[in-house]
């Protein structure tokens, strides 16, 4: 994912810059199209919270794994306000950020909610994230990993 976000910034729910790169080197990426103002992305926003927070933040050490939420919402505030009600400390593109649109197109997001998890070329891993969360829970990220190769980079 590194190579089609690189140079960009990203925000937290904070409203904090970070740069793509050093956030997403080596790690599983998941891209969550989603908006608060569909029912189905508010039903699973708090599945996606507990998946990281099990994942990142309880773990030791912390899973290479990292959520960018993509807003399908209808303006920056209800984005944020999205953002501060139900994620987790996960990234997010910027509202005004028309790269938005080019990744909606390139990953043929048609409905939402729609979680796709990308190697760090941006290739798909699977489009069906959301719904291999729901049925297997935790378990899921292992296969992801496995197919991701995000530790090319450590190898001699």
């Amino acid at each position: 994912m590194v190579d089609v976000l690189g140079g960009r910034l990203l925000v937290t729910c904070d409203g904090a810059a970070v740069e793509a790169e050093a956030a997403l080197q080596n790690k599983v990426v998941a891209l969550y199209f989603a908006a608060g103002r569909c029912a189905p992305s508010r039903d699973f926003t708090p599945l996606l919270c507990d998946f990281y927070t099990e994942l990142v933040d309880e773990a030791q050490p912390p899973a290479p794994f990292e959520v960018v939420f993509v807003s399908a919402d209808g303006s920056e505030e209800e984005m944020r306000d999205f953002m501060h009600e139900l994620h987790g400390a996960w990234l997010a593109l910027p509202f005004h950020d028309p790269f938005r649109l080019e990744l909606k197109k390139r990953y043929n997001i048609t409905a939402i909610p729609k979680l796709v998890i990308v190697k760090q070329s941006g290739e798909v891993i699977t489009d069906k994230g959301r719904k291999q969360i729901r049925e297997h829970g935790l378990s899921c990220f292992r296969n992801w990993v496995e197919v991701a190769d995000i530790f090319q980079n450590f190898s001699g």
